[in-house]
């Protein structure tokens, strides 16, 4: 789950990591009051994608007018299919140096990797390509404390002044703790701003949530915003399945995470594009199998749909009940090819075979007919 940035902001503030003044407005009259005192303003939209500043979704403003100003031409822009409703206005803090500091949670390593640079302000992806050597890393694990003599001497690489790096240390303390008080699988702070004054200071935040562990914190969940989710994913959702939007024709509909994620490979391996990622789970639930088919063929570019059961706790009867149930229930115009494997597959093959279905048993030819069911060449 990701949140916007004066959503992070407020996060950063309650545990203690300094941020420039802000606040959240939706029209630039709002705009305008909520900067009276301010010399210079920061005006930024707040969309849940990258790239607002290429966009020019980021704008300086000197005085009201300006503000108005930038603030009427940023809402309402669309920023990579993201309308934007609300923008933030910040005091807008002198820079003597910019880094970034962030967090990403690093399964290989099972622990949080830590990652500093002092060249912050620009897209920690493009500075990885480009000069993979200036961004320091750090493993952190959350059940050993931090080491803060070797902390220091981490954050000296790219902080060398004393004050600053004490600073820089009890904002990474506080940025651990919040990581791993929510759940958190990347937290940023970018630009990690040093003022002429010596201050360092949050001056851009961004933090995603582990969507498994959202039961455990209401009020993380609390801040999930609507445009993050397709109206798709969000029914997927009220009705216990794991659905992800894609880009392709191919609707998937697949019984289990990994089998879901192996079948979306396949399918890009033979020249495929899948249109979803939808697990239905363990639950021998015809209607489940309905509501998943519902869901997909309201994408009008499905041009067919690549059924792939296996079998286990999941009944291939059940599944091809479910199939049955959604043929009465909706108007399926487009190929349904279907791998059904597992508990209960003879039965579940004569069900379908019954109703003029047929029903394989080898992934590879069946993400094959697929492929050429959408007018592909696998």
């Amino acid at each position: 789950m990701k949140i916007h940035e004066y959503q992070a902001r407020d996060l950063f503030r309650q545990f203690g990591i300094p941020v420039n003044d802000y606040k959240l407005v939706s029209t630039p009259r709002e705009a305008v009051t909520a900067s009276g005192g301010w010399k210079q303003v920061v005006v930024k939209a707040q969309v849940l994608t990258g790239g607002r500043g290429k966009a020019g979704g980021v704008k300086l403003a000197d005085n009201a007018g300006e503000v108005e100003t930038r603030a009427e031409k940023i809402l309402g822009m669309d920023i990579k299919g993201r309308r934007v409703e609300k923008i933030l206005v910040c005091d807008a803090a002198p820079i003597a140096r910019e880094h970034y500091l962030g967090m990403v949670l690093d399964r290989s390593r099972q622990g949080i990797t830590l990652m500093l640079t002092d060249q912050g302000g620009v897209d920690i992806e493009e500075l990885a390509v480009n000069n993979p050597e200036a961004i320091h890393k750090m493993t952190l694990y959350p059940h050993l404390p931090i080491d803060e003599k070797a902390l220091d001497a981490f954050l000296g690489k790219a902080i060398p002044g004393e004050s600053q790096r004490k600073q820089a240390l009890i904002a990474t303390k506080a940025l651990f703790t919040l990581f791993l008080a929510t759940d958190a699988s990347l937290a940023e702070i970018n630009p990690y701003a040093l003022t002429p004054d010596g201050d360092m200071m949050a001056l851009d935040g961004k933090m995603n949530f582990d969507d498994s562990a959202l039961f455990k914190h209401p009020e993380i969940a609390a801040l999930r915003n609507p445009e993050e989710d397709s109206a798709d994913e969000i029914e997927a959702r009220e009705k216990n399945l794991s659905f992800v939007s894609l880009d392709g024709d191919i609707g998937c509909v697949v019984n289990g995470a990994g089998l879901a994620m192996a079948t979306l490979d396949l399918i890009k391996h033979y020249g495929g594009n899948p249109a979803n990622f939808l697990d239905v789970g363990g639950s021998s639930n015809p209607q489940k199998v309905a509501d998943a088919l519902n869901i997909i063929l309201r994408n009008p570019k499905v041009k067919a749909i690549l059924i792939n059961i296996f079998g286990g706790i999941t009944r291939c009867d059940d599944i091809a009940n479910g199939l049955l149930m959604a043929r009465e229930q909706l108007d399926i115009e487009v190929p349904l090819i279907i791998r059904l494997v597992g508990t209960n597959q003879i039965e579940g093959r004569a069900i379908l075979e019954s109703a003029g279905l047929k029903a394989g048993d080898d992934l590879d030819d069946a993400v094959k007919s697929v492929i050429a069911a959408t007018g592909g060449a696998a």
